[in-house]
């Protein structure tokens, strides 16, 4: 008697689109159609739009713009990440928007990408968001530091209360993520296997309790340990 596997399809992941402009919309939508491993659930030109869709379709991420009319996308962020849904949120925006984007990072989106990539560039990072990681691009990341570290501070530097039980090697790690290194690039700059490097940072979610390497990057630039220089 031989037997088989049954091989279960896996579904494709849920998304929606939130932007005001109708143009942005429909080209990742059609982008989107050609897919066989993403699907577009809905479309809002608002952030309040965009939580009920959420709730209503069962969204795995949201590609979020953050200037919108009425609840713009730093607040449906922050509704949508500490709602029960689970779903994850992509900030898609123009570097002129850097005044939001910290905000929107503190609200849980779990990537930032500009309008002005690939849209095969974005929908990549949507796939790597889906599954659980997150991403801001390296050049990005850097870039918003730098605006960050360059603006007067209205409060002083506060350690991440769980930095002090870190060792001096997880610290160095954490600096460098928070100048946006890759684990790639970790592993350079370390004189580390990749492997190495990403057990590094998986040390540093739990220690932290951070979410993902978003927020690592919030902690390493919250806690002083990244600056322009």
């Amino acid at each position: 008697m031989s037997s088989s596997t049954a091989t279960v399809p896996t579904r494709p992941v849920r998304i929606v689109l939130a932007d005001d402009q109708p143009l942005v919309r429909t080209a990742l939508s059609m982008v989107i159609a050609e897919t066989t491993d993403l699907v577009v659930t809905g479309e809002a030109a608002d952030g309040a739009e965009a939580v009920r869709l959420v709730e209503e379709t069962g969204a795995d991420v949201v590609v979020m713009d953050l200037r919108m009319p009425g609840t713009d996308g730093i607040e449906a962020t922050r509704l949508i990440t500490e709602g029960s849904t689970g779903a994850r949120v992509v900030v898609l925006t123009t570097f002129d928007d850097d005044d939001h984007v910290y905000g929107a990072l503190h609200a849980g989106a779990s990537g930032f990408l500009v309008k002005d990539m690939a849209l095969d560039d974005i929908l990549t990072a949507v796939r790597v968001v889906a599954s659980g990681d997150a991403l801001i691009a390296p050049g990005v990341t850097r870039r918003l530091i730098k605006d960050f570290a360059d603006r007067p501070r209205s409060v002083p530097v506060v350690p991440h209360p769980r930095i002090e039980g870190i060792t001096d090697r997880e610290r160095e790690v954490l600096t460098l993520v928070g100048r946006g290194l890759s684990n790639t690039e970790l592993a350079g700059a370390l004189h580390i296997s990749i492997a190495t490097a990403k057990t590094y940072v998986t040390r540093l979610l739990a220690k932290l309790d951070a979410r993902d390497r978003v927020q690592l990057v919030i902690i390493a630039y919250e806690s002083g340990l990244v600056s322009a220089s």
